[in-house]
């Protein structure tokens, strides 16, 4: 018996992957997030199935559930957004799945700033603009950051920014990030993308607070922050590609 934590990606029930699918098509219960994950995405699951939604369960109840099929020999879908290494709440369950002596295995699955990249039609690396993401999130109501995990460090570098959890926090993520990518820097916020619902808001750090505010969005957004966000102009092509860059795979041809 395992318990196999999924990464259903961000809300399109298509961007799962082929494993994820079948697996979650063969466990007799299947636990998703469902303030996170629509239940189109665990449509799959086989009939007779029990599916629940653990949106409204404690961790002590979700952990109950797993116990009481790993006694009955059952296969345990815990299906969660995005990929479960990305604040996917996966560690505490592992740490309770070792020491009752349970199996599991971990599905990656598509993590929402790469959803969001795509829906924006953009790279967020781009040659001597940006060559760094920093995935962070802001601390709100959830448990504190680690010291020295703060935005005006991460600003120091330069990099593209993908904030989670920062929707209810631009004043301060515009107080701290200004100073270093500058008032007119490009920003997306990228609210459910993957759902029939998403939506996109782009502005800059001094005018998408409003921006939001008027769209009435107050959750399950995310924020991407960085210079590679705008229409670049006069950047350089990857040597990857260049003729004049010869590497193992494409070794200069003698005259």
């Amino acid at each position: 018996m395992t318990v196999y934590f999924i990464g259903a990606g961000p809300g399109d029930p298509e961007l799962l992957t082929l494993k994820a699918a079948r697996v979650i098509g063969a466990c007799p219960v299947c636990l998703y997030a469902g303030s996170l994950v629509p239940v189109d995405v665990v449509g799959c699951a086989p009939d007779g199935a029990l599916v629940m939604d653990t949106a409204p369960m404690t961790l002590d109840e979700t952990h109950a559930v797993i116990t009481d099929a790993h006694a009955k020999g059952q296969d345990i879908a815990r299906v969660h957004s995005g990929d479960p290494s990305l604040y996917g709440a996966i560690a505490e369950q592992i740490r309770r799945l070792k020491a009752d002596e349970i199996g599991y295995e971990i599905i990656p699955g598509v993590p929402a700033y790469a959803a969001a990249a795509a829906a924006l039609g953009t790279e967020l690396t781009v040659p001597e603009v940006a060559q760094s993401i920093v995935l962070t999130r802001m601390s709100m109501k959830s448990t504190g950051m680690p010291a020295g995990e703060t935005l005006e460090n991460f600003a120091r570098s330069g990099a593209t920014l993908a904030i989670h959890l920062g929707i209810r926090a631009l004043r301060e993520i515009e107080r701290q990030l200004v100073p270093y990518y500058g008032a007119d820097c490009p920003v997306a916020v990228i609210y459910r993308v993957g759902w029939p619902d998403q939506m996109i808001i782009r502005g800059t750090l001094t005018d998408v607070r409003e921006k939001v505010r008027a769209a009435k969005i107050t959750r399950t957004a995310l924020i991407l922050v960085g210079p590679a966000l705008a229409d670049q102009h006069g950047f350089p092509d990857s040597a990857l590609y260049d003729a004049a860059k010869p590497h193992v795979l494409r070794p200069r041809i003698k005259a």
